[in-house]
């Protein structure tokens, strides 16, 4: 998975390439939803989502079909790849819960492990030191939030855990000089304790945008 892709037109060779290697000809096929601020192409079947943002004051109208789209007003803004994990809860004893639909609309993305470029240096935070940190960091579908943590440090940005466990938002960290946020899913990510049980939760999405220098 790269993040050189970002900046890419809907159309582009390099983008086109990379989902031909990742599918048939029929998953290829994106589903598109087109607002005045954003178009999505979503191919389920492959766990992927593109973000892309309209540009020289183009405004898409809602509902738009593929070849209305204005690729040359486009540009990929963020990429989304999805995982589904299994329920951790079984481990303890307890029912088995199935994931919220939300979590079932992707399938898992096809190839794994990823991985993901990371800044080889962060600037320090006051008193702490200059962490120099690998190149790159491969996931895979049981990775969890304590093996983020461990590589790229404390996340710049984090939220969601709060609620009951039903219907809260999973907890997600951003890394935002790696271009890289992720969002927890299953059970462990949900709830008033998530946080606390949060870093066994495996990830759900991993979001690629371009990375920010603050």
């Amino acid at each position: 998975m790269s993040s050189d892709l970002l900046g890419e037109r809907p159309s582009s060779k390099p983008l086109l390439d990379y989902i031909a290697s990742l599918s048939t000809s029929e998953s290829a096929i994106p589903e598109v939803k087109s607002y005045h601020d954003a178009v999505y192409f979503n191919y389920y079947s492959l766990g992927l989502s593109l973000l892309f943002s309209p540009k020289s004051g183009y405004k898409p109208d809602t509902g738009l079909k593929r070849e209305d789209l204005r690729d040359d007003d486009l540009i990929l803004d963020s990429i989304d790849v999805y995982n589904v994990p299994k329920p951790i809860s079984s481990l303890s004893g307890a029912g088995v819960k199935l994931p919220r639909l939300a979590e079932l609309a992707f399938s898992t993305y096809p190839i794994s492990p990823l991985v993901l470029s990371l800044a080889t240096q962060t600037p320090p935070k006051e008193e702490e030191t200059t962490l120099t940190r690998p190149s790159s960091f491969v996931v895979f579908p049981t990775t969890s939030g304590k093996d983020f943590v461990a590589t790229l440090g404390e996340p710049d940005r984090k939220g969601g855990g709060a609620g009951p466990s039903s219907g809260s938002i999973g907890i997600w960290c951003e890394w935002s000089k790696d271009g890289i946020m992720v969002e927890f899913g299953g059970d462990d990510a949900r709830g008033p304790q998530a946080w606390e049980r949060g870093k066994d939760a495996v990830w759900r999405v991993i979001t690629l945008f371009i990375p920010k220098s603050t």
